[in-house]
């Protein structure tokens, strides 16, 4: 018997090997997830570079759908989440991202509403019409 053919003990089985039953993805996962990045990316570009809707309102709700899309094709096709891989752990780790941004967002909005409301001086027309004459 040689010295290559015994195997060292292993406590933890197939985790010392690196098969933990994990998808870590393939070249074509990863070249599907990089056209489809590609394209959310160049569309609302696209849509901001040639004046965008007539409300801005729908063109900002558009750009932010094609955001959120994004980031579910990044973590699906980069990140390999799915609600299958350790049990439950990784749907539980989306949740508690998506909670996180939600609350930068909202956090962040807030902020700068109340900056653009309380900070910035608005001005006064009529003391301005004498100046112009």
């Amino acid at each position: 018997m040689s010295a290559h053919s015994i195997k060292p003990h292993s406590h933890h089985g197939d985790h010392a090997q690196g098969n933990t039953g994990h998808d870590h993805g393939s070249y074509k996962s990863y070249l599907i997830g990089f056209v489809l990045s590609v394209i959310l990316t160049a569309i609302p570009f696209a849509i901001v570079m040639t004046g965008g809707f007539e409300s801005r309102a729908v063109t900002a709700f558009i750009v932010i759908g094609f955001a959120v899309v994004q980031i579910l094709v990044h973590m699906v096709y980069f990140l390999h989440m799915n609600s299958r891989s350790d049990e439950g752990w990784t749907m539980l780790s989306m949740i508690f991202t998506v909670i996180v941004v939600v609350i930068m967002l909202a956090g962040s909005l807030w902020v700068m509403y109340n900056l653009n409301t309380n900070m910035m001086p608005q001005m006064d027309h009529t003391q301005m019409q004498g100046f112009g004459s």
